[in-house]
């Protein structure tokens, strides 16, 4: 009789199901934090490579096993029960244990870039266990938002297959990410530009021919009235020297790409490394031009813009000649590029001058 009595004597000791899940949720963001800023677990074992992400793929499994055995018991009624509910938590909370312990284990000497895609991956998936197990017990019954849930974490656990296995490989991805960053960026300013050159004509004619209306504040045939919505002349001016030097942008980091893939060596981590720290200031430093370029143009913005793009672009360059991926520094292209920066600039220096000057 007594024994019978114990396991419902635990049960009335728990918290409720729902309420044992929100704990849960909180223990999980706070981990988050420390996965962010934390640095790798000093040992003096030598680093086993195939080891390592060997014990990372199945910590992601086991974090994908967890996820699924949570959906599965509370997307249905009845609810688990307080101890099951228990069980179930301690397995999703040691699972992603597991997995940061692992993170942990991968040394600076590997590569910082590697890290960071590390890193990266394992805030993924922590972030969403953390999300799904909020859903849960907001809605615990069957709903789209448990599947889209579930759905995240397991899609962020596949993805730990696919992290690049060294920092070559890591840095690399990271620069061909930046590459197709900068040309998007290119191809959206080339299309505003072909979309508003021949509107600012068509304005223009339009003007002219209905100079004396000067009360007419709506839109002429769905055009704006207000001038600060499309580029003036001057301003049409100035955007071309800024796209070419989006587009050398994107001709540095393709070639500085194709040097890494060609040279570049696994061991030089450092150097590597330095390279996509540099390299990943070039796409939010061309993103800051584009914007600038926007009606209404501020000449001098643009001009303090393009001058910071090239700065990087140069330091990039620089970087990259001086590493080991140029074997030959006095490489052409790297000169042709340098050259064909100075000449943008200097044209925009040329025309924001008299702005610059009042």
């Amino acid at each position: 009789m007594a024994s019978a009595a114990a396991p419902a004597a635990a049960d009335s000791t728990l918290p409720p199901p729902l309420e044992q899940l929100r704990h849960l949720a909180g223990e999980l963001r706070f981990l988050l934090p420390g996965v962010r800023v934390g640095e790798a677990r000093e040992t003096t074992k030598e680093f086993d490579r195939e080891a390592f992400w060997r014990r990372l793929r199945e910590a992601a499994m086991a974090v994908s096993r967890a996820a699924t055995t949570l959906t599965e018991v509370f997307s249905r009624l009845p609810l688990p029960s307080p101890q099951e509910t228990q069980k179930f938590s301690e397995q999703v909370h040691a699972s992603i244990k597991a997995i940061i312990a692992v993170y942990y284990s991968l040394p600076k000497d590997q590569g910082i870039t590697l890290r960071k895609l590390v890193r990266s991956a394992t805030l993924d998936i922590v972030d969403g266990m953390a999300q799904l197990v909020e859903v849960l017990y907001i809605t615990p019954t069957q709903s789209p938002e448990n599947l889209i849930s579930y759905n995240s974490v397991w899609e962020a656990c596949q993805q730990v297959p696919r992290i690049p296995r060294d920092n070559k490989a890591a840095a690399l991805l990271v620069l061909t990410k930046s590459v197709d960053l900068v040309k998007d960026a290119h191809e959206e300013m080339e299309q505003a530009v072909e979309e508003c050159d021949p509107y600012y004509g068509l304005l223009s004619d339009i003007e002219e021919d209905n100079s004396d209306n000067h009360g007419d504040e709506e839109d002429i045939l769905g055009c704006p009235s207000n001038r600060d919505s499309y580029w003036s002349e001057e301003d049409q001016e100035l955007i071309i020297p800024c796209l070419a030097l989006v587009r050398a942008s994107k001709a540095c980091l393709k070639k500085i790409r194709l040097s890494v893939a060609e040279n570049g060596k696994k061991d030089q981590v450092a150097q590597l490394d330095d390279i996509v720290d540099i390299s990943d200031e070039i796409s939010p430093s061309v993103d800051d031009l584009a914007l600038s370029i926007y009606p209404p143009v501020c000449h001098p913005t643009v001009r303090i813009n393009c001058a910071k793009l090239v700065s990087v672009l140069k330091k990039a360059l620089e970087i990259t000649k001086a590493s080991h991926v140029t074997p030959q520094p006095e490489d052409s292209w790297i000169p042709l590029l340098i050259n064909a920066v100075d000449h943008c600039m200097n044209r925009v220096k040329e025309l924001t001058q008299h702005e610059v000057e009042l």
